[in-house]
């Protein structure tokens, strides 16, 4: 496996881990169209916080060279036209109604594409429904370079599992599922994941086995958090603690341990969409999948309406009222802001009338301006609120003294159940 060159395309939070991963026993090029990314990780930062400076910066190389291992990142193809593994890790996300919108993986076909060869073998690690890599983006590569799949390139898959923000699971610490066009080529995409992956892999029959093996982990996952979301609604009707019961049950060796909250991020909170669109191609209604999203997607709106109630009933004034909001990104302790649904919960207090404050010390500010026109802060403001809504578990938040930031009959609600004290209100 000497001769392995290997170019990621896209240097997110898949992306990254992995080429540097890769770059401890090979060539790797780095390529990622935005230049400003590129510039951080070519001075040894990743504003993602998925790569630790000291780990990326053992492994940064300063050119493009192919006779020494390590990592080059690059916006320019030029500098991946002699690889012969392509790794693509763009995401695949929704459009506003929720269909898939596969136009990353189109984009970044087309690049790879223009500089592909013979003998090359091209993988994915997208999260898509099953057929999008040999029915959607293998044409795209026939088309712009003009070979034969199968014939005189070849294509694999492995299906990212990175947890955002998660110090413990670790790409190379994630058994990793692959699959090839072939058995020869499978046999190949395995070994190289192999090489790497000290969790091991698991080679499975088929590309569509493999990609449908991936969006089923996170409807699994959907379902069972949309089932608790819907008994922290029914028990809040009975005024039981949910938090309480959850731990009972879960005395029984073989109760799941999900707990309700809000489901964004680009994996749960998008991959059912995809198997859903899939399903229905084919004719069927998947209304289990969809049910789950429909109740997951609510939640947002139920906790402001919950938090609304609890201000009514301590005689505070809607319209108005200060409000802080605890954390904007999609999941604790982790930088990343896509697709989270703490912002439906903000957007539902705003059309209430409140004042909202949005105190987030992971999320950048910038960013959440970009994406959803709202304005945050990094420090905690020195005032009173009349309610303070805490959406995100950020470690950050034990260390504050809530009740102090409350006025005399202010109320504090918490979504995610993790305060002990001083709380009025939880799912």
């Amino acid at each position: 496996m000497q001769d392995i060159k290997i170019a990621v395309i896209g240097l997110g939070y898949v992306g990254l881990p992995l080429a540097r991963l890769f770059a401890t026993k090979y060539t790797v090029i780095g390529f990622d169209i935005n230049q400003k990314r590129i510039n951080e990780l070519s001075s040894g930062t990743d504003t993602t916080l998925e790569v630790e400076d000291d780990l990326l910066q053992s492994v940064l190389k300063k050119d493009a060279d192919f006779n020494k291992n390590g990592l080059y990142c690059s916006s320019n193809t030029e500098d991946i036209k002699d690889c012969n593994y392509y790794v693509i890790t763009v995401p695949t996300p929704v459009d506003k109604n929720n269909r898939p919108d596969l136009t990353p993986l189109y984009k970044s076909s087309e690049t790879v594409g223009e500089v592909l060869k013979k003998g090359d073998i091209v993988i994915y690690e997208s999260t898509v429904y099953p057929g999008v890599t040999e029915e959607e983006c293998i044409p795209v590569l026939e088309r712009v370079s003009r070979l034969k799949f199968n014939i005189d390139f070849f294509a694999g898959y492995s299906p990212e599992r990175i947890n955002p923000g998660d110090k413990k699971h670790t790409v190379e610490k994630i058994l990793k599922v692959t699959a090839g066009s072939t058995p020869e080529i499978g046999k190949k995409v395995d070994d190289l994941y192999n090489s790497v992956i000290t969790a091991g892999t698991h080679l499975a029959p088929t590309i569509k086995v493999a990609e449908a093996a991936k969006v089923i982990e996170n409807s699994q996952r959907d379902i069972n958090i949309a089932f608790v979301n819907e008994l922290a609604k029914i028990f809040n009707l009975m005024d039981i603690d949910t938090n309480d019961v959850l731990k009972a049950a879960g005395t029984k060796w073989n109760f799941l341990p999900f707990k309700p909250g809000l489901v964004g991020g680009h994996c749960i909170g998008v991959d059912p969409y995809y198997l859903a669109q899939r399903a229905q191609e084919f004719g069927y209604h998947p209304e289990i999948i969809l049910a789950g999203r429909r109740l997951n997607d609510s939640m947002g709106q139920y906790v402001a309406s919950e938090v609304i109630k609890l201000m009514v009933k301590h005689d505070i004034h809607i319209k108005g009222a200060n409000v802080l909001v605890l954390g904007i990104t999609f999941k604790e302790n982790c930088p990343d802001v896509r697709n989270t649904r703490a912002v439906d919960v903000i957007r539902q207090l705003k059309d209430f009338g409140t004042e909202i404050t949005i105190y987030d010390p992971w999320a950048n500010p910038g960013e959440v301006m970009h994406e959803y026109n709202l304005e945050t802060t990094i420090n905690l403001p020195d005032q009173k609120y009349d309610a303070v809504v805490l959406t995100v578990a950020h470690n950050e938040y034990l260390n504050i003294d809530l009740k102090s930031l409350l006025m005399p009959n202010g109320v504090l609600y918490d979504v995610k159940g993790i305060l002990k004290e001083g709380v009025h209100g939880r799912l």
